[in-house]
């Protein structure tokens, strides 16, 4: 049997809003079931959420969910593999304790570390694959896992794993052989939906807060495409995916909504492609299908887009029409100096008139920005500071500020050093020696934020903490103290222990 591990949630004690944000594992749940479809032997264990309260205390870090002899504990005696799943950079020190401590217990099987590749917060398995193995992994599976999986728990299952050195397997980094990644699946709509049924799901919806804004009892996760064209240098989208952006047709991603709300019971669903709407006339064609079959659904695009790929504002009456309730973007920085030390394009006076529609059609928006790139100076930071004043005028709902921290297959992550573990490359880098500067800053800006959201739209601000009262959150700003709440309590009930 091959066993699907999906690690803990790793939380930066010191910051619980910004690190700790839950994502349900999709990447995992698309190789679920392209190995049930095959009829492969396997069995899910999520480390984080079959006990997302169960906490323990790892020097400045909070590790949510089962124990190291818990999870151990659930491996069938029938297991020929363990697969875990590298789902993010901050959850690493949790990815790297479960390697060693299953393979302390069972040193014959082997344990194989899965690239996470849709996510900004993921990180290049093979930038880092020598840490795996320190700890005792067998082998790392670089690139989409589910057009590698089936070949390779054939390898696991036949009992020919002491030969995987001789066969060339795409993406397979092993100790003394790495071999590239440069396969993709061609058609995205001819895999299995994720085999959710497999995951404690309920659990997930148990938290009351997600990665997106959540405004309902339960919602799903979707994946409409995959890779980003573009090559932002702060970004590990352009090493996993090699700036390539692949679409699923707008009737099966229908078809997957329907299936859900059948199923399930979902209506709410969270976009967490790294850039959904690249394909404007697919957009378009989505809406029109959610129209004509009366889906009565809301659907938020969590992970956020490039908003001047949507050149048509009508197309925003579409999407709003069609239960678009959300959008993020990423200005970045608001010095096109600094835009161009990122290698990033952005088209501000686009923006600010796409957040002015979306405000009057109730849809609301969200603007990140990032501090502390190379070469960023104070001038460049007082230029975002006047975006975002001028955002705030125009209606955009909230903004997220992330000091910049290098992730490992990101053009930038070289120009970085001072940090321990890989799980301090998070949004709050306490290590870096400016960090104390760019978060005065940081301060600074949410407070003026506040300051002007409250005079120039003072009704949004005055509904917030209604919606948090009762966890119907519109925007991340809303639901991320209720989460930094309920991390707090729990590290308080990890120190009394």
């Amino acid at each position: 049997m091959i066993v699907l591990v999906n690690p803990n949630l790793v939380v930066q004690r010191n910051d619980p809003f910004t690190t700790g944000i839950v994502y349900m594992p999709i990447g995992l749940a698309y190789t679920a079931a392209v190995l049930r479809e095959k009829g492969l032997p396997l069995k899910v264990i999520d480390a984080f959420a079959e006990n997302p309260y169960q906490t323990e205390r790892k020097a400045s870090f909070l590790i949510l969910g089962l124990k190291s002899e818990e999870v151990i504990a659930r491996l069938p005696q029938n297991t020929v593999a363990v697969w875990i799943y590298g789902i993010n950079l901050t959850s690493h020190i949790a990815t790297l304790n479960l390697v060693s401590t299953i393979k302390l217990a069972y040193p014959k099987i082997p344990v194989i570390v899965l690239e996470n590749t849709q996510a900004v917060t993921a990180y290049s398995l093979s930038d880092v694959a020598d840490a795996f193995f320190a700890a005792g992994a067998d082998a790392c599976l670089t690139g989409e896992s589910e057009l590698r999986a089936v070949e390779l728990a054939q390898l696991c299952l036949s009992g020919e794993w002491g030969r995987v050195s001789e066969i060339h397997l795409d993406g397979l980094c092993l100790p003394n052989k790495k071999n590239v990644a440069t396969g993709y699946v061609g058609d995205l709509d001819l895999l299995p939906y994720p085999a959710w049924d497999l995951f404690p799901i309920e659990n997930y919806w148990n938290l009351c807060f997600s990665h997106g804004p959540l405004s309902a009892r339960r919602y799903l996760p979707l994946l409409t495409s995959r890779g980003c064209p573009y090559t932002c240098r702060f970004c590990v989208a352009p090493q996993t995916n090699h700036q390539r952006w692949r679409p699923r047709s707008a009737q099966n991603i229908v078809l997957e909504m329907e299936r859900a709300a059948k199923t399930y019971g979902v209506y709410e669903f969270h976009i967490e492609d790294l850039n959904p709407t690249v394909s404007e006339a697919r957009i378009r064609e989505l809406c029109h299908l959610i129209i004509q079959r009366q889906l009565k659904v809301a659907w938020k695009i969590a992970a956020g887009t490039k908003i001047e790929t949507i050149k048509n504002l009508d197309t925003l009456d579409l999407m709003a029409a069609a239960g678009c309730r959300y959008i993020s973007i990423s200005p970045e920085s608001g010095s096109s100096r600094v835009l161009r030390l990122m290698g990033k394009f952005f088209d501000f006076e686009h923006a600010v008139r796409a957040v002015r529609r979306m405000n009057k059609l109730g849809i609301s928006s969200q603007a990140c920005f990032v501090l502390g790139f190379p070469g960023e100076e104070n001038g460049d930071r007082e230029q975002t500071l006047k975006m975002v004043r001028e955002m705030t005028r125009e209606g955009v709902d909230e903004i997220a500020l992330f000091i910049i921290t290098p992730v490992p297959g990101s053009a930038i992550f070289s120009e970085f050093s001072g940090y321990g573990s890989l799980s301090e490359l998070n949004f709050t880098p306490s290590w870096r020696k400016d960090y104390q500067k760019l978060n005065r800053f940081r301060v600074r800006l949410y407070l003026l934020f506040l300051i002007w959201k409250l005079r120039w739209h003072p009704k949004k601000l005055f509904q917030q903490p209604f919606r948090f009262l009762r966890k119907c959150f519109h925007t991340k700003m809303e639901m991320v103290p209720y989460r930094a709440m309920v991390f707090k309590r729990l590290d308080n009930r990890a120190a009394r222990r």
